[in-house]
């Protein structure tokens, strides 16, 4: 009797190659404090959760960049009300090359990847 194992490879997700979010701010949080943050910890991205604790999105140094000038409207501007990459977001479960053509063809260096509930799990780069 002859046993044959077939050998399979299973393509790499999302899951697989995610890193921990270094940072995550409320999307109340105030723009100069947004800028504050990103300044202090060296990182060029934070992620933004909504007030149930959902991705909201992705906030970049790029986003904050026409508030370098800083005024009162730095000041009382939630991060909520201005624009950055937003939904779709990554799952676990996708493939990751498949997650790699819609960064490209999105123009994103970074995606925040979610649970099936919203919550942020982690990031993915490439």
């Amino acid at each position: 009797m002859t046993i044959t194992l077939e050998r399979t490879e299973t393509a790499a997700t999302v899951g697989d190659l995610m890193t921990c979010p270094e940072l995550q701010v409320s999307d109340d949080v105030m723009v100069d404090m947004a800028m504050d943050i990103l300044q202090s910890s060296g990182v060029d991205h934070l992620l933004v959760r909504d007030d149930d604790g959902r991705c909201a999105g992705l906030l970049t140094r790029l986003h904050l960049a026409p508030f370098q000038a800083r005024s009162w409207y730095t000041e009382r501007t939630p991060v909520r009300d201005i624009v950055l990459d937003r939904a779709p977001f990554a799952t676990a479960d996708m493939p990751a090359d498949a997650a790699a053509a819609a960064m490209r063809a999105r123009g994103l260096d970074v995606w925040p990847v979610v649970d099936h509930d919203g919550h942020a799990i982690g990031l993915l780069s490439f």
